[in-house]
């Protein structure tokens, strides 16, 4: 099986960033360009530049960082590759599925070039899904999306599986008052569920929504 290339560069870039390098140097082939291009105009990255050396093409990532008040580095990019060359994704325009409620980006390859999820369901087009971006960017606040949803089933060491109301499914875990008060969570029931921005792939459920039929 060959490389997989979208892959090494989520993997430099992420690897970069939590090391808190400025630059990353990435290859340049045509999928790569038009993924940094999305990154750059989405306010990922700080700046973009190609080099060439041995007669191969590279491009040179300016990474963003920001402080918070203790003065240390704080990641701001998140990616995550989704189809890959074993496992192909693809979704129509109407089951691109929204990270974050909209707040972050799905990556498409479609049969009018990449694009963003957004501009994929004003195209009306769908494709295959080649990554997720999220993160926090300068100047936007640190804070956590509140989210309903539906417990489909209770996976060991207190981790649940949740469906989403916009149909996404991520990994819920109990803490703090839910887990002191010894509230049970079994499959069926609807919760509310905290998600960072930083991992759209978990969250933390904190609170119970009662059945309007139910004594409890």
């Amino acid at each position: 099986m060959g490389r997989d290339t979208i892959a090494d560069i989520i993997t430099s870039i992420r690897n970069a960033d939590m090391d808190r390098k400025v630059t990353v140097r990435i290859a340049s082939t045509n999928i790569t360009e038009n993924i940094v291009k999305i990154l750059l105009r989405e306010g990922f990255i700080e700046n973009v530049r190609k080099h060439q050396e041995s007669n191969k093409y590279f491009l040179v990532l300016t990474l963003r960082h920001r402080r918070n008040r203790k003065g240390t580095y704080r990641t701001i990019l998140n990616l995550k590759r989704i189809s890959r060359p074993g496992l192909r994704i693809y979704s129509n325009y109407q089951r691109i599925p929204r990270i974050l409620g909209g707040m972050g980006n799905v990556i498409l390859s479609t049969s009018r070039g990449i694009m963003t999820d957004r501009e994929a369901r004003l195209e009306r087009i769908g494709g295959e899904i080649l990554c997720y971006i999220w993160g926090v960017l300068p100047g936007m606040k640190e804070q956590k999306w509140i989210h309903e949803g539906l417990i489909t089933e209770s996976l060991p060491n207190g981790m649940f599986r949740v469906r989403l109301d916009n149909e996404n499914m991520i990994l819920g875990y109990v803490s703090g008052k839910i887990r002191r008060s010894f509230i049970r969570i079994l499959p069926g029931d609807r919760v509310k569920i905290e998600v960072s921005r930083y991992d759209s792939t978990k969250g933390r459920i904190i609170y119970r929504i009662r059945n309007k039929d139910s004594n409890n």
